[in-house]
């Protein structure tokens, strides 16, 4: 966890301002000036200064980035915006919950919502045409509310090679916060080929 840090003077103040965003690009102004213990107002004017651009902007700019392209799936599919992708390795994907994401009553994300980007991610980072799921150990370690911004990490653990199983690992934050972690067997190629429903897990909670 990022410790807050005391009001400090302008120019210590972008300092930990560029260290923070350094850190985590996805940091939202409000978190910043939770931290800084300045008005968000304060934020912004700093961050027009260093030439750091807002949130939305970093995010896009990350997307542009070259990174491999999603074999598994189309990638309209992927539930999220992939900004990092390691075919095989890793991947990093962003989803902002909306209204339509949410019970209108509570503003609370349905599961299976937070559940579909951690597995689509799953699925996308593995370099094959075909990769479906076979089975998910997931937790839902605090509910995620209207607004909050998802940010899903895949790690792929181990490969079995050739048309075999692989092992993804997700962990999905909010700023610093863990809020769901998965465990997903993936089936790659003609190992896939007799799992139907791969995503059957997705309208469970």
């Amino acid at each position: 966890m990022v410790r807050t840090i005391e009001r400090l003077p302008k120019r210590q103040r972008q300092q930990q301002l560029s260290k923070l965003i350094e850190e985590n690009p996805f940091i939202a102004d409000r978190e910043l000036n939770r931290l800084l213990k300045v008005s968000i107002q304060t934020i912004r004017l700093d961050r027009m200064e260093l030439g750091i651009p807002e949130l939305r902007e970093r995010v896009k700019l990350m997307a542009e980035r070259s990174y491999d392209a999603v074999r598994s799936l189309p990638l309209h599919e992927v539930i999220g915006d992939i900004i990092d992708l390691q075919l095989d390795k890793s991947g990093i994907s962003i989803f902002d919950i909306r209204e339509e994401h949410v019970f209108s009553r509570t503003g609370i994300a349905r599961g299976h919502h937070v559940f579909a980007q951690a597995n689509s991610l799953a699925v996308a980072v593995i370099n094959e045409e075909i990769a479906l799921t076979a089975s998910a150990d997931i937790r839902f370690i605090r509910s995620v509310k209207l607004g909050e911004k998802c940010i899903a990490k895949a790690y792929v653990r181990s490969n079995s090679g050739g048309s075999s199983k692989a092992k993804v690992e997700v962990f999905t934050y909010v700023g610093e916060e863990m809020v769901f972690q998965g465990h997903f067997i993936i089936y790659r190629s003609a190992g896939g080929a007799n799992i139907e429903g791969g995503d059957e897990n997705a309208d469970r909670n």
